[in-house]
């Protein structure tokens, strides 16, 4: 029997899609208030990526241990735990009055930082292999959205809340907004998002009975098969320095503009508003496009990714070196590059899952995180240390985004040699174990 269609997984993107957006809030919120933060404990540049490196670190722990998590056992509940870590660790980094604590407590942040993996898993069996590229493009769309809000909320909230709420500064006031969001969303999750089964979505068991087949679990040799497909080892070594740029501008991009190209906050917002908009828009239309060229080739997914880092690359080269009076030009480039930016991240999540079992995704996906994380975490602090040497945040930004983004295009070129058999490899996997629930079903 067909199964039926109804109106619940799109409530189920719409919750993801708030959790991406206020978790992405309260994680990127950190890059906008570089100043306050840095003037509170007497930061350096150095000292400041040391902060955003600790993060990142727990995180790239966490992705393996999460990502088996979720191959185990129920997703959604796990997510609801994330959530509610998301809010404690906020808090207490809200609380702390030394820069070793603030340092720690922001660390900490990492461990939901790395539970996505799940929702991804999720959503990919409510969701079929045709459209996961324009539903992952507008899911990772909350991320850039997630920016703007921190960077409102950064530039024009916290300044107003300065000493109002129990006399904290207004960074600190933040903090603890946005970690009761996280406590709001685990209660959401818990009780409003179904588990399903895994594999649900996929075309091979479109007229199977997936709970009379049983449920799939996570295996180790089906993670072992996975790993071994050249694919996923262009996706990882992508993956390590793809990383870098998103990392270094996050970090650093604020306060590039206010103290090297003279912007105030209202400039800022002015500027950066628009851009992550854009930004925002190109997760959605790079999706889209994977969609519409995955359905002509295989590798259409990873020649929208190929276009995306090398064209990002070049604006974001021209941006830079844009006089600071030409503020116009500036603008329109860092646009073209916002545009550009996101093209491979929504691509390369389906990827990934085009080419893995159902009962190993969320491990696999875990795996090409941690090999992310373990360059992305190095990131803030190389661009710290490249700033603090030259004395120029743009040099430090340039030099890492520009190499790491030309390293991307050729290693996505490399993956256009074996997608096309690693997807039909894993087609046939699923084929043969819909075939053989139908001989079960022949001999009983």
């Amino acid at each position: 029997m067909k199964k039926k269609r109804n109106s619940y997984p799109v409530f189920v993107m719409i919750v993801f899609f708030f959790f991406v957006l206020l978790h992405q809030t309260d994680k990127l919120l950190i890059g906008s208030l570089q100043i306050p933060v840095s003037k509170t404990f007497n930061l350096n540049d150095l000292q400041w990526g040391l902060i955003n490196t600790g993060a990142l670190i727990v995180g790239t722990v966490f992705y393996p241990i999460w990502g088996f998590l979720y191959d185990r056992y129920a997703r959604a509940k796990l997510l609801a735990l994330a959530s509610f870590i998301w809010g404690a660790t906020t808090w207490l980094s809200s609380i702390v009055h030394t820069y070793p604590a603030f340092l720690a407590t922001r660390s900490s942040t990492g461990i939901d930082d790395s539970s996505y993996p799940g929702m991804y898993s999720l959503i990919a069996d409510y969701f079929g292999p045709k459209t996961r590229g324009k539903i992952y493009g507008l899911l990772q769309l909350a991320q850039p959205l997630g920016y703007l809000l921190g960077m409102i909320l950064a530039l024009m909230a916290a300044p107003l809340l300065e000493g109002k709420l129990f006399g904290l500064e207004g960074w600190r006031s933040i903090f603890l907004i946005t970690g009761s969001l996280g406590i709001v969303m685990s209660v959401v999750i818990y009780f409003g998002i179904k588990e399903v089964p895994r594999g649900q979505s996929e075309p091979e068991f479109e007229n199977e009975n997936l709970e009379e087949m049983g449920q799939v679990r996570f295996n180790w040799a089906a993670l072992k098969d996975a790993l071994k497909k050249k694919t996923m080892w262009f996706i990882f070594l992508q993956g390590f320095a793809g990383v870098f740029p998103w990392n270094v501008i996050i970090f650093f991009f604020f306060g590039y503009l206010m103290l090297e190209r003279g912007y105030d906050n209202t400039s800022v917002l002015l500027t950066m508003g628009p851009v992550v908009i854009i930004l925002a828009a190109g997760y959605f239309v790079g999706g889209a496009l994977g969609d519409w060229l995955f359905k002509r080739t295989l590798k259409g997914r990873i020649l929208i990714s190929c276009m995306g880092v090398i064209l990002g690359a070049a604006f974001l080269f021209f941006a830079l070196r844009t006089p600071v009076a030409d503020k116009t030009t500036f603008f329109i480039l860092m646009s073209l590059t916002a545009l550009f930016m996101p093209f491979s991240s929504p691509n390369v999540t389906s990827t990934v899952f085009d080419i893995t079992l159902p009962e190993v995704r969320s491990s696999a996906q875990a795996v090409e995180y941690f090999v992310e994380n373990s360059g992305a975490a190095l990131a803030p602090t190389i661009a710290g240390a490249i700033a603090l040497a030259a004395h120029s945040k743009q040099f430090a930004i340039m030099t890492v985004c520009i190499s790491a983004w030309v390293l991307c295009f050729f290693l996505y070129l490399g993956a256009l040699f074996f997608v096309d058999g690693d997807i039909k490899s894993l087609r046939l996997q699923l084929a043969a174990r819909a075939a053989q629930n139908k001989a079960n079903k022949s001999a009983a």
